[in-house]
């Protein structure tokens, strides 16, 4: 049997996460002061303060989130609490590549600010936008709804959350048809209230500049299995490359995060407990969604320590 570590993505933040540790453990306080020297910023002042139309700056949320998932991984780590595998839902997954110890954290910071920054910029407000499609579990039926309300825009599945929960992405008139037809196969749309038509085709400039980036990052072998949002291919540590890391996450900008094939593969090699490192408790409602009776706790709760 194996412990999956699931690192959470945008979505999950709140002004004052991680303060309650602080106090606490002086790897949280270590951690907080890194990401401030690695940036040359007050980033944690951000995050323990806001304010919150600050923190949810998508350029500081993805580097403040990063932040608090690897300073309540240290923590686990100290504790001699290592996992079998890791992954991260979009964001996260550079979490996870910390965690794994394929990735330093002051890189991470950086590449997650410039990620931030290079994703709001690549579309023009207003031009994309991204809803839920809810209640349809046969995920062809999300992707033909996605071929027939394109009608030569760009309109692509952008998430697959958990069964009956898949995020599509891409031109705002798009989205909007999609919404409009889903009744008709017997699903519910809801539109995301977003800054970017994230994880879809119309993000290819974002990956580019990631992509230049990541060049000038050295990466180490992870000293455990890991799952990419990509591919969702479970990757022993003598598999995954520098390249190959940097390629995933290149991919990932502008591909669909496949959350369900992610869970689906670790359930496969013998994942019995998960452990959602960060703030919040989004990952283990996927989890449960997933599978009712999963043994899915929140590093925040405490309960890993059971």
């Amino acid at each position: 049997m194996a412990t999956a570590y699931v690192f959470p993505g945008q979505g999950s933040q709140t002004v004052g996460m991680g303060s309650d540790w602080l106090g606490r453990s002086d790897l949280v306080k270590q951690t907080f002061a890194e990401a401030d020297e690695a940036l040359g910023e007050a980033l944690s002042k951000t995050i323990l303060e806001g304010p919150t139309e600050d923190l949810t700056r998508t350029e500081n949320t993805q580097p403040a989130l990063l932040t608090v998932s690897v300073a309540y991984y240290r923590v686990l780590e100290a504790e001699g609490m290592l996992p079998d595998v890791v992954a991260g839902h979009s964001l996260g997954e550079y979490s996870a590549l910390v965690a794994a110890g394929a990735l330093a954290f002051e890189d991470a910071v950086r590449l997650t600010r410039l990620r931030g920054e290079a994703m709001q910029s690549a579309v023009p407000l207003g031009v994309g936008t991204m809803a839920a499609i809810i209640g349809i579990k046969d995920p062809t039926v999300v992707e033909q709804l996605c071929v027939d309300a394109a009608e030569g825009q760009v309109l692509e599945p952008a998430g697959y959350n958990t069964p009956g929960q898949i995020v599509i992405a891409g031109n705002v008139e798009a989205v909007d048809r999609a919404v409009a037809r889903v009744g008709d196969r017997r699903g519910v749309g809801k539109k995301l209230t977003v800054s970017a038509p994230f994880h879809c085709s119309l993000l290819a400039p974002a990956g580019d500049k990631l992509g230049a980036a990541l060049a000038d990052v050295s990466f180490s072998t992870p000293r455990c299995a890991y799952v990419p949002n990509a591919t969702a291919a479970w990757t022993e540590p003598g598999d995954a490359t520098g390249e190959s890391i940097s390629a995933r996450l290149v991919e990932q900008v502008c591909k669909a995060v496949r959350w369900q094939q992610t869970m689906e593969v670790m359930k496969e090699h013998a994942v019995d407990r998960w452990v959602e490192v960060g703030a919040g408790r989004t990952l283990v409602g996927l989890v449960k969604r997933f599978e009712r009776k999963a043994n899915a706790v929140t590093f925040e709760s405490e309960k890993w320590r059971a």
